[in-house]
Order: C-alpha cells, then structure tokens, then sequence
C-alpha cells in the first residue's frame, strides 16, 4: 500500500511540474517582447512553438507508449524537457527560444499522454475519479505557484543588496538584462529531479483499455471524415486558444493599459487566473451532477465573454479582478468539450482522444493571430476578438452537440427536466 502511495505521489508530482512549466509563459511574455525587441506578431510565435509540440507529439506519444512503455516515455520527456531548459538559458535568442519552447513542449505532451493510463494503475481503478481530481487540482496549484516563484526570482535578481545563496547564484548564470531566465534554469533543475526519481522507481505494467489506447491509420482517417469529430477538434482548439490567449495577454494589456509592472503585479493577476480556474473546476463538478453538460457550457462561456468584456473595457480596478474570472468561467469547458465529444462517438475512443489532444496546437495559433491584429490596428483590444470569435464557438457547442449519451445528473434534477419536456 505504502508503495502504491509512492507511486501515486510521483504521477501526481509529475501533474505538478507539467503545470508549472507549461504555465509560465503568459508572465514572462512583456520581458519576452522588450528584451527580444520583436513584434506581438513574432512574439505570438513563441507559444505557438510550444502548443505546436502538443500537435505535433499527442498521437506520436501515445505509439510510443504502446511499444515502449510508460517509464520510457517519462524518461524521453523530462529530457526533452531540461535540454530545451538548458539551451535557452545557455544561448539566450528568440531562434533559440523557438526550438527551446519546442522541445519543451514535446516533453509536456509526452508527459500528458503517459501519466493518466498510469495514474490508473497505480493508484487502482477504484480511486481514478478521485486521484485524477487531485492531479487536475495540483495541475491548477503549479499554474498559481508559478507566476509567484517568477516575481520572487526576477524582484530579487533585480535588487542590488546581498540575497539568499539560491538567487546569488541565479545571478551568475542568467544576463543581467534578462532575470527571466532564471525560471528556464529552475526548470531543468526539475527535470533533471524529476529524471532521478523516476529512476528509482519502478512503474507497474499498464494495460491500457478501449479509451486510452491509440488506434491505426485506417481507425484515424475514418474518423476524420465523421463531422462531430472535427468540430470537436475545432472546440479543442478554441478552448485552448481562449486560455492561453487570454492568459498570455493579460500581463502585458495591464502593462500598457494600466501602467501595471507585469513582474510584480502582472504576475499576481496571471497566478489568480490560474487559481480562479483551479476552484472553476470545483465548482463545475457539482453542476454537471445537477445539470446538463451542455447548458453548464452555455453559461460559463457567456459569463466568460462578459468578464473578458469588463477586463479589457473597464477600469484598472476592475481589470484586475475581471481577467482572474475569465479563468473562473473558462474552468469547465475542457471536461465539458472532451466529454461531450467522446459520447458523441459510438467507439474508437482511445483514437478520437488523440485527435481531441492534437488540437491543443490551437493554444499556439491564438497568440500570434492577437499579435498580428494588435500589431496591425495599434491596439491590443482589437486583437482580443480573436479570443472572442473561440468563446463564441465554445457557446454555440451547447446548442448543436448531440451526445449519444447525457451526463448523468441527480435524480430530482434529471426528473423535473424530463417532466418540463414533456409538458
């Protein structure tokens, strides 16, 4: 039992660092932007060098898996992932920062596709619901913790009196002009951590079921001639889109709007809008038990429309609060979208997942369509409508999806619809 806890502390941990990672992008995009001197346009290239991985790696990933095993896979991951951390930090460049971003983004995707078949496993079938909440919660945790851990790093680098031994020797190893890049040195101290562990460790055999197992080329291409199918991959892409649209934008809109300093107090609103997504979850737990699926979609996809609405029109008062409830009200639609587009399939689950997964691409191909319209209009409001035109998508999902199957609700609840139905 101890070593099962054991195992389940190392995938959840592994949530962990995925999230922390990942999310630290919208933060550093300002320094990103000034210290590169590059265009929104360019600068959008950066995130997509990065969710481009995810495209590229999902399908790949979950091959590798079958034939290798998921401790390989780990293994391939984590170095993928403090090689691209190494470089970067070694040879600070935006070309550089593209193959980086890249490389790191490979490793997260590899990592995404692994650890759920084995969270599975060794925590046991019984407790999946349970331990995959708590890796999605963790997941939420690090996406909060980052922005923090950066503003603690670049503050302190900044200052010019005696630190702590960690950022005195974060001061020899990144430029005086980009402290940034002191988090690409702590995330190939994680990787490489994370290497160590797992090489004490020894995972049990995964065999993955109907859900989690990648089908073959012919499986592929029917699915992609079925309809619902690529209008699910567009819902992914739109989803991931709005999130790291709004998320990569926001430091910097509160810098140039607002007069906001995007390392201290820009990097507090990126952490709440990790946290408010996190407790968003919470939240959308309970009303898929009491409602449909689709009606919990229409309304947090509206209220995120009129809360991005507030954030870029109102004051800098209201800004600060508005953009965390974006994240509030974005929470629910990848459970949402992913559930409704596996019960709107009658098999090959485990195929259209990978499908589903690869349009996490569309996270990258947000920015830089901000940047280009920003860039072109003067104005980074003008550029947000691109994340509105992916919320409107998102909302519009709740009134065509047809599911061959329906969320299961509360009795009560499910009972009182049927009647009003049949009235």
């Amino acid at each position: 039992m101890n070593k099962n806890l054991f195992l389940v502390g190392v995938v959840l941990l592994t949530f962990f660092v995925v999230s922390f990672i990942t999310n630290i992008l919208g933060p550093i995009f300002p320094s990103l932007v000034s210290d590169f001197n590059i265009s929104l346009t360019i600068a959008g290239f950066l995130p997509f060098s990065f969710f481009a991985a995810y495209g590229v790696m999902s399908i790949p990933s979950g091959i590798l898996v079958d034939k290798f095993g998921e401790k390989t896979v780990l293994y391939i991951a984590f170095s993928m992932a403090a090689t691209g951390a190494l470089l970067f930090g070694l040879l600070p460049s935006f070309s550089m920062a593209m193959l980086s971003l890249f490389l790191i983004g490979s490793g997260m995707a590899m990592l995404q596709v692994a650890i759920n078949p084995l969270l599975r496993v060794v925590g046991g079938e019984e407790n999946f619901a349970f331990y995959s909440v708590s890796g999605q919660l963790l997941f939420g945790a690090a996406g909060t913790l980052s922005p923090l851990v950066y503003s603690y790093f670049v503050t302190g680098l900044n200052q010019q009196h005696e630190q702590s031994p960690l950022i005195n020797l974060l001061s020899y190893l990144v430029p005086n002009d980009m402290n940034w890049l002191s988090m690409y040195w702590l995330f190939a101290v994680i990787s490489i951590a994370m290497l160590l562990i797992i090489s004490r460790v020894n995972f049990p055999e995964v065999n993955r079921n109907e859900s989690e197992s990648v089908g073959t080329l012919s499986i592929y291409k029917q699915l992609l001639k079925n309809k619902a199918v690529i209008l699910f991959f567009v819902a992914i892409a739109a989803y991931v889109g709005a999130e790291q649209g709004v998320a990569n934008a926001m430091s910097l809109f509160l810098q140039q709007y607002h007069g906001l300093d995007p390392v201290t107090e820009g990097a507090s609103v990126v952490s709440r809008f990790w946290l408010m997504l996190t407790l968003g979850c919470i939240l959308g737990l309970a009303l898929v038990k009491l409602l449909d699926s689709r009606i919990v979609l229409i309304g947090f996809s509206a209220c995120a429309i009129l809360s991005l609405s507030a954030a870029i029109l109102g004051s800098k008062s209201i800004s600060v609060i508005a953009f965390p409830l974006v994240g509030f009200f974005l929470s629910v639609m990848w459970s949402v979208i992913f559930s409704l587009a596996l019960n709107s399939v009658k098999n090959h689950h485990g195929s259209v997942a990978g499908i589903l997964c690869t349009g996490i691409v569309g996270g990258g191909l947000a920015s830089p369509l901000v940047g280009l319209i920003a860039d072109i209009t003067g104005d980074l409001r003008a550029g947000l409508v691109v994340v509105y035109i992916m919320l409107f998508y998102i909302f519009s999902i709740g009134f065509w999806a047809k599911p061959l199957v329906k969320n299961s609700t509360i009795t009560i609840f499910r009972r009182k619809a049927e009647t009003t139905e049949n009235i």
